[in-house]
């Protein structure tokens, strides 16, 4: 888990969330309220759907920046959201984030956000499985 995570309000606007993600190089931001407490996750793809589309409209770069800091982070947030204990296996991890379908899981300890686990988090442990890990088993039977 990546235990260094940026967290954004759900009353701030679009354009605050994506210069969060362009400055971290994160694409997943998870949604705090005034104590901390986790309230939902913005993606990337969030702001992607909530973004104006220049195949529909012709708008200058000012307008689009315009138009996102009219949009609250509480209108494209996905809530509620999915968590995990830190102390859960990885693959418990892997199977929530393939069986739903999302790119990232905050990690939650006694309520508190900690970590965050990410596509990214589970490609690095791949990576690093030793090679005998990833051959293929013989067939049961």
């Amino acid at each position: 888990m990546t235990t260094k995570v940026f967290t954004i309000q759900a009353g701030k606007h679009l354009r605050a969330v994506e210069e969060i993600m362009k400055w971290a190089h994160v694409r997943h931001v998870p949604v705090v309220d005034d104590h901390g407490r986790l309230v939902g996750v913005v993606s990337h793809r969030d702001l992607m759907r909530a973004a104006v589309s220049t195949l529909q409209v012709r708008i200058s770069e000012v307008e689009r920046m315009q138009h996102n800091a009219t949009i609250e982070v509480r209108q494209i947030m996905q809530a509620p959201t999915a968590t995990i204990r830190p102390d859960e296996r990885v693959q418990r991890a892997a199977h929530l984030m393939r069986s739903l379908r999302i790119g990232c899981l905050p990690v939650l300890e006694d309520q508190h956000l900690v970590g965050i686990v990410t596509e990214a988090d589970l490609l690095h442990i791949v990576e690093e499985l030793p090679d005998a890990a990833l051959a293929p088993r013989p067939a049961l039977g």
